[in-house]
Order: structure tokens, then C-alpha cells, then sequence
């Protein structure tokens, strides 16, 4: 009966969605009051219900209720109770519907908290929020219902994918859906905008906080499913550039480049049609994620599904959304001439420069993703674009990002001279130097990765603390201080957020570039070396667990005839699903992880063994964690806060000529 429920209460959100993408749009078109006040409490309304909906659903997981086939095909009687919990979203139609949720909890805030919004932008606003819930309680309800019975209900489910029960993989979709879906609301703000003819800087004040919130949970999330990929596939690798990791990594690159253009238009009323494009663009990758994800075109390990049919209704989605909203912005170009002129040094260009680095280096990501679909259904042929093309292509775009990043936030708004704004980063710029050349010195191989890595990261880590002191101004220590602390916290955020970039370079450079890996075979009571530690094989046992049979080796790592740990890799098998999986035993410091994976047993007794030393790993991870420390700090500026303070200036503002 709940359930049932929860299937009712899907589809009256579905009808009460279709009269809020109408009803207000149509309110504020015409100036009715009672029309644009549908919008709240519908929105409201479409939250409680797919909430609902969504509870419904987790206590047929929670409470093993098989006669539901999505509960059978996700979950089982021994799944531990995290599992079955993910188990909801772990799965295509559980993933739209929480797709959903938040997709109506965005629009929930904005009926929430948008009290200082003007009437008429609020109601379109969250008429466009609606119209796109329109269209995926419409996919779920006819293509994707979660809630379809079994005649005759099994006794047992068929578990959880084995690769999907982990901590990482609970709380990674959920983070990366309220960014991908977060996006959402940037584009109906763009959208509303464009109805309403008028982009001015109350607008960008308006949005930015939005697009920070989705880009802050992106960064999380891409971060999570990073972090899950090196300890659980047992590749040592933390980046593959699998199609499901670049369609949550375009919208990350866009959602950058829109936060950085919104400043420009705010401060100095520029880049009106650009941002307005990037806010377009930015919810255009994240539908065509949904679509890679679950349509089957693209084969990866992370896809939820592999249903054309499916695909194409997305692909509908996509064509309808993006293709009304591209139309509409063509159709307003007068409406976004820019007021602002700056010249060609100048914080603005310098903003434009960081945009065009970031867009193109989105695009690269999509051509590379992409290709092989169109290679096959254009040539007839069978291609492969991997890690290469990408290192190759993707890379030169980042460096010239994180080059032009501290001088960039240094220079002034219209115009700058070079000289002056460089003069407190002459200092940062030769330890940078001096520090890639010891490395270059002292490290073996001669590789050219970590010199250069070194020099980026320190630039943009120092250069982020430069920019902080020059905006304290002169005077005393103690003085300077006080400013410092009472900087507004978008600044903060800022600095904070360019710095978490440098640490991940610095990571990714020096583990790429410094690791080792060795891969033997050895018998119980062998220790061989790798690098500076001598590893060695104790024990092999075969155990139960919950709902798997594992082959746990035990292995001592030491150093100096010092043990610094005793590590448990594991080779599991999920019998229900007849799955294996390879759960690496890691020992993480500051400065190195060593990475330890049993392999199967071998002919002559022996066991297959691969052992990583993998330099500043940690960095890679605390690099994202600062950088998302950044967006907190920026969004507890009170200047962002949804149209704090703003509605003045946009009752004021009048539509650009």
C-alpha cells in the first residue's frame, strides 16, 4: 500500500508540475498576481510529493519488499542496511528519482528563500524550474517506473552490483546529482532572463550563488567518485577519463568559467551573452551526462543502463531545453549589449582569457568522449580515446589556467599596467622557478612532470596567499591582520578555493611522475622490495562476510627493519551476483601511499601480488576538500545569498538598449 502511495503521490507531482510551468510564466507575461502566486506553493508541493515518493520507495529497500522488481534486482536478504539504503539510487529508475528530488528541492528553495527576488523574475524562474520537472517525472512515470510489480514475488533479491557496495559509492551519486542537477537553476535564471529581456548586475548577483552551490557539490562528488576508483578497482589509478567521469567533469570545467564571467558582468556590467551562454551550456553537459550515463551508447563501468529507447527519450529532453532555450537567446541579443569597456590589460581580460581556457578545455573533454560514437555511426569504424589524447589534449589548457591565476586576480578592473601588478608576485614567481629546478636536480628519470608540476602548484598556492596580503593594504603587521580578518569572505573563498587547484596539481604531478609499481608473484613467508620498503606476505585466508566470501591476504609493510604497517587486501566474491571484486589495502601519509592487491593463486602455490608506491597521493584528495572549502566560504558571504541586498538595485536596473 505505501508504495502504491508513493506511485500516486509521482504522478500528482507530475500534473501539479504541469500547471506550475504554465501558470506563472503565463501570470508574469500578463502582470496577474494570482497566476505568478501559483508558483510557490506548487513548487512546495512537487517537493513534499517526489519526497514522499522517494521515502516510499526507500522503505521498500529498508523492509526487503520483493514483490517491487527494482527491489529484487537491487538487493538482497544479507546486504547490509547502508547497501540497501543505496540501494535506491544505485540503480537507474532509483537514480532519476532522486535525479528529481532535488531537481524540485532546488525549486523548493527558490520558493523558500527568493523572497527578495522581483515578482515577476521569481515566478519565471521557477515556471522554467517546473517545465523541466515536466519532462523527467514524465520520462520516469513512462519509461523508468520504479514502482512496477512482481506477480509472483522471489524469496531473495539478486543483490546490489558489488562494485556499488561501498561507502564512497553512498554518498558519491547523491553529491554529484545536487551539482549536475543544481545546474538546473542557473539555467532557469538564464532563461528567465532572456523572457524577460533584461541582464543586468543584480542578475549575476542573483545566480552566482546557485552556480557555486552546484559547482561546490560537483567538486565533491567528482572528488568522491575519484577517490573510490583508486582504493575499490584495484587499478591504482585515480582518473581514466571514462565517459561517465568527463560528462560530471564538463559541467564542472562550464560551471567555472560561468562563476568567473558572472563576476564581470556584476562588477562591470560586461560578458552579458556569454554568461547567459555558459549558464546554457552548463545544464546542456549535465543532460548530456544523463544521457551517456543511461542511454548505452557509450559503454563504461559506471553506466546505470542500456536502453536506446531510454536514451532517446533524453536526447528529446536535450533537443527541446536546449534547442528553446539557444532559440531564445538569439532571438534577445539586443537585450545583453554589454555596458561595460575595459581594456585589453585588465582584470576583465584576464577573467575572459580564464573563460575561453576553460570552455575549450570542456570541449576537448566532450570531442574525446564523443568521437568514438561518431566514428562508429559515421565510418563504420571501432575507436578507442583514451588517457592519451586526453593528457595530451586537455593538459596545455590547465597550465595556462594555473599560470594566469594569481597575476589574473592581482590585476584591476578596466584597465592595469602589467609591471605593477606583477611587483608583489616577483617574489612567488622565482621560488616557484627555484623549487622546479632542485626538483629537477635531485629527482631521477628526468621526467619534466613533476619540475613543471612543482612550479604551478607553488605559483597558484603563493600567488593566492599574495593576493590575500596585497587586498590587506599597508601599514602595520597588526593592522594588516585586522583587515585580513574582516576581507569579505568571497575573497577568502577565492583565494582558498585557487589554492585547493595548486595542491591537486601538485599531487597529480608528483604521483604521476614519482610512482613505482611492481607486480610478482610470492608464497606465503616472502618479502621482496619496492622503493624504500620491503613488503611481505604473512598469511592468505579465506573468509565470510556479510553477503560475499573474501580471500584476505595479510601483509606487512617495513622500513629500516621497522614494520610501519600490517595491511588486509582483499579479492572478494559476491555469490548471488557471481561477481568479484578487489578491495586494495592502502596505508596513506602526508607524503606516500603504499598500495597493496592480492591477486588469484597461482599453479605452483605462489600468490599474484601488486604493490604501488604512490608519492603525495593524499594531495590529490585534500587539494578537492580545499577547493570546496572555497565555495563554503564564498557562499557564507552574505553579498550572495539569494538576492541579498539586490532587489533595489533591480528595481532600478532598466533593460540595456
Amino acid at each position: 500500500m505505501f508504495t502504491e502511495l508513493g506511485h500516486f503521490a509521482l504522478a500528482l507531482a507530475f500534473a501539479i508540475s504541469f500547471v506550475a510551468s504554465i501558470a506563472p510564466l503565463v501570470g508574469a507575461h500578463k502582470g496577474w498576481q494570482s497566476w505568478m502566486a501559483v508558483a510557490e506553493p506548487a513548487a512546495t508541493a512537487m517537493f513534499l510529493l517526489v519526497g514522499f515518493s522517494f521515502a516510499s520507495l526507500m522503505y521498500a529497500f529498508v523492509t526487503d519488499d520483493f514483490s517491487l522488481s527494482l527491489v529484487v534486482n537491487n538487493s538482497n536478504l544479507a546486504q547490509p542496511m547502508l547497501y540497501k539504503i543505496t540501494g535506491v539510487w544505485g540503480n537507474h529508475e532509483g537514480s532519476m528519482l532522486l535525479w528529481v528530488l532535488i531537481l524540485t528541492f532546488y525549486g523548493a528553495l527558490c520558493a523558500w528563500f527568493g523572497g527578495n527576488l522581483p515578482p515577476a523574475l521569481r515566478a519565471r524562474v521557477l515556471g522554467v524550474q517546473a517545465s523541466i520537472a515536466v519532462a523527467f517525472l514524465a520520462f520516469i512515470l513512462f519509461t523508468s517506473n520504479p514502482f512496477l510489480r512482481l506477480v509472483v514475488p522471489p524469496f531473495d533479491g539478486q543483490d546490489l552490483n558489488p562494485l556499488l557496495q561501498d561507502p564512497g559509492l553512498a554518498f558519491h551519486p547523491p553529491f554529484l546529482y545536487l551539482g549536475y542537477v543544481g545546474l538546473s537553476m542557473s539555467f532557469s535564471f538564464a532563461v528567465a532572463a532572456l523572457i524577460e529581456g533584461r541582464v543586468d548586475a543584480a542578475w549575476a548577483r542573483w545566480v552566482r550563488p546557485w552556480t557555486l552551490t552546484a559547482w561546490l557539490f560537483l567538486t565533491v562528488g567528482i572528488a568522491l567518485g575519484s577517490w573510490w576508483a583508486y582504493y575499490e578497482l584495484g587499478w591504482g589509478g585515480f582518473w581514466f577519463w571514462d565517459p561517465v567521469e568527463n560528462a560530471s567533469f564538463m559541467p564542472w570545467l562550464i560551471a567555472a568559467a560561468l562563476l568567473h564571467s558572472a563576476i564581470v558582468v556584476e562588477k562591470r556590467e560586461a560578458l552579458k551573452a556569454w554568461t547567459i551562454l555558459l549558464a546554457i551550456l552548463a545544464f546542456g553537459f549535465s543532460l548530456i551526462g544523463t544521457f551517456i550515463v543511461r542511454s548505452g551508447v557509450i559503454t563504461s563501468v559506471h553506466a546505470f543502463a542500456n536502453d536506446p529507447e531510454r536514451g532517446v527519450f533524453i536526447l528529446m529532453i536535450l533537443g527541446i531545453f536546449m534547442g528553446g532555450a539557444l532559440m531564445l537567446y538569439a532571438l534577445r541579443a539586443g537585450a545583453m549589449e554589454a555596458k561595460g569597456v575595459f581594456s585589453l590589460v585588465s582584470r576583465e581580460s584576464a577573467l575572459v582569457v580564464n573563460n575561453v581556457l576553460l570552455a575549450v578545455a570542456a570541449f576537448v573533454v566532450f570531442i574525446g568522449t564523443i568521437w568514438p560514437l561518431f566514428a562508429e555511426l559515421l565510418f563504420d569504424r571501432k575507436l578507442s580515446v583514451g588517457a592519451p589524447f586526453f593528457d595530451a589534449a586537455f593538459t596545455p589548457f590547465m597550465v595556462a589556467l594555473a599560470c594566469l591565476l594569481p597575476l589574473g586576480a592581482l590585476l584591476p578592473w578596466k584597465r592595469a599596467s602589467l609591471t605593477r601588478s606583477m611587483r608583489p608576485l616577483w617574489g612567488v614567481l622565482v621560488l616557484s622557478i627555484v623549487l622546479g629546478a632542485f626538483v629537477w636536480t635531485m629527482q631521477t628519470g628526468r621526467s619534466i612532470l613533476a619540475p613543471v608540476g612543482i612550479v604551478l602548484a607553488t605559483w597558484t598556492v603563493l600567488g593566492a596567499a599574495v593576493e590575500l596580503m596585497v587586498r590587506s593594504g599597508r601599514g602595520s603587521l597588526m593592522s594588516r591582520a585586522r583587515r585580513l580578518m574582516h576581507l569579505p569572505r568571497a575573497d577568502w573563498g577565492k583565494a582558498v578555493a585557487h589554492a585547493g587547484l595548486g595542491l591537486t596539481i601538485f599531487g597529480i604531478s608528483a604521483l604521476t611522475a614519482w610512482q613505482q609499481e611492481d607486480i610478482r608473484t610470492a608464497r606465503i613467508g616472502d618479502s621482496y622490495t619496492v622503493g624504500a620498503f620491503d613488503i611481505g606476505l604473512v598469511d592468505v585466508q579465506r573468509k565470510n562476510g556479510p553477503n560475499y566470501i573474501t580471500t584476505m591476504a595479510e601483509m606487512t609493510i617495513s622500513r629500516n627493519g621497522t614494520v610501519v604497517a600490517t595491511m588486509f587486501p582483499e579479492k572478494r566474491v559476491y555469490p548471488v551476483s557471481a561477481m568479484p571484486t578487489t578491495e586494495a589495502a592502502i596505508n596513506t601519509t602526508v607524503l606516500r601511499d603504499v598500495y597493496l592487491v592480492i591477486g588469484d593463486p597461482q599453479a605452483d602455490g605462489s600468490w599474484a601480488v601488486r604493490t604501488y608506491i604512490k608519492p603525495f597521493a593524499f594531495w590529490i584528495w585534500f587539494g578537492c576538500i580545499v577547493m570546496a572549502a572555497g565555495g563554503v566560504l564564498s557562499l557564507t558571504d552574505r553579498r550572495y545569498r539569494v538576492a541579498a541586498g539586490a532587489r533595489k538595485a533591480a528595481i532600478k536596473a532598466v533593460p540595456a538598449e
